[in-house]
This record gives C-alpha cells, sequence and structure tokens, in this order.
C-alpha cells in the first residue's frame, strides 16, 4: 500500500462555514483544513519511474496551505465499496502502464488542533465532515488497509414488510 499527500479537497469557503457552523460548541477550534490523500493498493513494488508517474497522475488541484496542525480525520469511501473516482482513477492509472495497481482511493485527510476535546469534535464537528451513508471515518493511516479488505459475502435476506410490516425489520 502506497500513501500519496494530495492538494487541497476544500475551499476556504466550506472551511469557514463549517467553523462557523461549530463556532458556539468548540470554541478553540480556530483553524481547519483539509486534503486529499491517495492510497493505492499494489500487487508488487513501483519502480522510482512508476512510482514517479503515479505521483504526477495525483497532482491536481490547488496546493494544500496546511499539512498537518493536531489531530488527523481520514474520510474515506465506505469500507466494503468501491467508489466511481477509485474506477476510474484505476483505470487511467493502467493506461498509463502502471499495471501494477490493483486498485487506488482518495479521501480527505482533515487536520483539527489536537488542543480541542475529542468528544465535542465527536460529537458537533464530526458529523459534518462526512456522510455516513457512503462515506467512513478511519482512525489512522494504518486503518487504511482496510479499504481494500475483501469482504466475505452474506447470505440475502428477505424482509416481507407488506405482511410483518414494521416489525419485520
Amino acid at each position: 500500500m502506497l500513501i500519496f499527500e494530495g492538494g487541497s479537497a476544500v475551499s476556504r469557503f466550506r472551511v469557514n462555514k463549517l467553523c462557523n457552523q461549530v463556532r458556539d460548541s468548540l470554541t478553540g477550534l480556530g483553524e481547519l483544513s483539509a486534503r486529499y490523500l491517495h492510497v493505492a493498493s499494489t500487487d508488487r513494488a513501483l519502480s522510482p519511474k512508476k512510482r514517479e508517474t503515479l505521483s504526477r497522475l495525483l497532482d491536481y488541484g490547488a496546493p494544500a496551505k496546511v499539512r498537518s496542525i493536531g489531530r488527523e480525520i481520514l474520510v474515506f469511501p465506505r469500507l466494503g465499496t468501491t467508489s466511481p473516482w477509485s474506477t476510474k482513477a484505476t483505470d487511467i492509472a493502467h493506461r498509463c502502464g502502471l499495471s501494477e495497481i490493483v486498485r487506488l482511493e482518495r479521501g480527505v485527510a482533515w487536520s483539527v488542533p489536537s488542543t480541542l476535546d475529542s468528544s465535542a469534535v465527536e460529537q458537533h464537528l464530526l458529523p459534518l465532515l462526512y456522510d455516513r451513508m457512503t462515506e467512513s471515518i478511519l482512525s489512522d493511516r494504518e486503518s487504511l488497509q482496510l479499504l481494500f479488505a475483501q469482504l466475505e459475502a452474506r447470505r440475502l435476506a428477505t424482509i416481507d414488510v407488506l405482511r410483518a410490516g414494521r416489525d419485520a425489520l
């Protein structure tokens, strides 16, 4: 697994809007930043030349102003899914001769001051940083490996809500 730091993931306008939304709850928030984080799963090591090619492919957009200012919150596509971005980016990498790439994925690394109370961050800020239906929060960079885990298929279950109603759920 390879990790590539990316450019700025959100506009200054959106950062200001988020800060305004939680100003009363997180008085010490101060600075907040977000940058893209790209993760590559490979089936074998990339040569230095191919690693440089991949790095250039993943270098786009405005550069991130702040690298890290404390606690890092990683927002990635929901575990067990493959995002449309991943599908297209992996296809582009293959067309550029990077056959070693099994899959690319992109997420957002939010940086918040480490001085903030963790429970207050989880209660007030976290719900604004991701969509729990389509995204997952990962606790640290070691957890990024979970993006590429092969999940075992479960048995299909049928729920007859027409007969049993709400109790069936």
